[in-house]
């Protein structure tokens, strides 16, 4: 009895220990991606030249949890004719989607929620469940406009989902593990984006295209499709796809960091006279750079045709990306460098 009661206080500790971590993380990460939304429309202003929010509270700081009340207060609408259980279902799932998926993300050293082996395999896993929130949303709507949209968004997805798995597997090639930390600490002498600059280049446009952000947002094309696959969503559904939306351009950032950028190790390592910060403000830095990226991006180009999205996809990442496999691939072996 007594060995029984032991393993279950045991077992207690663990999800009680889980759970904190968890809480940890996530809530964090609500909070970011709520004043990300803020500082978007703060940066966009500046490059226009034009006031962003600036109002409500000190500096408009108080503006996202204003524009968050005003979404959960507002009354959620069913069409008639939609598939209500799917239709609600759409968005949580969506949502739930965009939190499992960082249970494997570490944000320094030994700080993470599970150190998964198969951590990239994880991350491929969950990440690509997340195409299914969208058709669920496209097909219960019962619209010909969401349905468009979810259509456009699965196959740009898709798409480029081949093109990044490439990128990843020449990533491992020089790791040769799938754990996320052993991919940091193989960073630790240079990072990856020196020899593999086009290979970096070629993920972030895929990441680009990957959560559906401008040049590639044609699945909410309002000029066509109205808003795309939440076009009949309102109050806390809409919410609910924004903050899937927005955690996965925090996530695809952290990824983005992690491959190519060195993770959380500092970019001063061998400089001693410079005060020394914790790796996660080294990984945090990384990652708002990449998320200031994105704003960049999207306040400067206009948006692509969808032909135009395929062929750079399919004619242009797919075999590009390829020719880089086999070119290191080959430079590892005839080099005797394969781990």
């Amino acid at each position: 009895m007594e060995k029984l009661n032991l393993k279950m206080t045991t077992y207690f500790i663990a999800y009680f220990n889980i759970l904190l971590k968890s809480f940890a993380i996530i809530l964090p990460l609500l909070l970011a991606v709520a004043f990300l939304t803020l500082l978007e429309r703060k940066i966009m202003a500046s490059m226009h030249q034009r006031k962003g929010p600036n109002v409500v509270g000190f500096f408009g700081l108080l503006q996202a949890f204003a524009d968050g009340l005003k979404l959960f207060i507002k009354e959620t609408i069913f069409p008639n004719s939609a598939n209500i259980l799917i239709f609600v279902l759409a968005p949580i799932t969506t949502f739930l989607i965009s939190l499992v998926v960082w249970a494997a993300i570490p944000f320094g050293d030994n700080l993470v929620i599970s150190d998964l082996n198969l951590g990239v395999v994880y991350i491929f896993a969950i990440s690509s469940l997340g195409v299914y929130g969208i058709i669920f949303s496209g097909w219960s709507s019962n619209s010909k406009w969401a349905f468009l949209g979810s259509l456009r968004s699965t196959a740009q997805m898709i798409s480029y989902e081949v093109s990044i798995g490439i990128i990843v597997l020449c990533v491992l090639l020089c790791v040769g593990s799938l754990n996320f930390f052993d991919i940091v600490e193989s960073q630790r002498k240079i990072w990856f984006v020196v020899p593999l600059f086009p290979l970096f280049i070629m993920f972030f446009v895929s990441g680009l295209a990957e959560t559906n952000r401008s040049p590639f947002d044609l699945p909410e094309a309002e000029a066509e499709l109205v808003s795309g696959y939440n076009t009949e969503y309102s109050g806390i559904g809409f919410v609910l796809f924004f903050l899937g939306e927005y955690s996965n351009m925090v996530l695809m950032s952290s990824i983005i960091t992690i491959y190519f950028f060195g993770g959380w190790f500092s970019p001063f390592n061998y400089i001693s006279v410079l005060p020394i910060l914790p790796g996660t403000f080294w990984f945090g830095l990384k990652t708002a750079s990449f998320l200031f990226l994105f704003i960049w991006v999207r306040a400067t180009y206009p948006r692509y045709r969808y032909d135009q999205l395929m062929r750079l996809g399919w004619k242009v990442f797919l075999p590009f990306s390829l020719g880089w496999l086999i070119f290191v691939a080959g430079f590892l072996l005839g080099f005797d460098l394969y781990i």
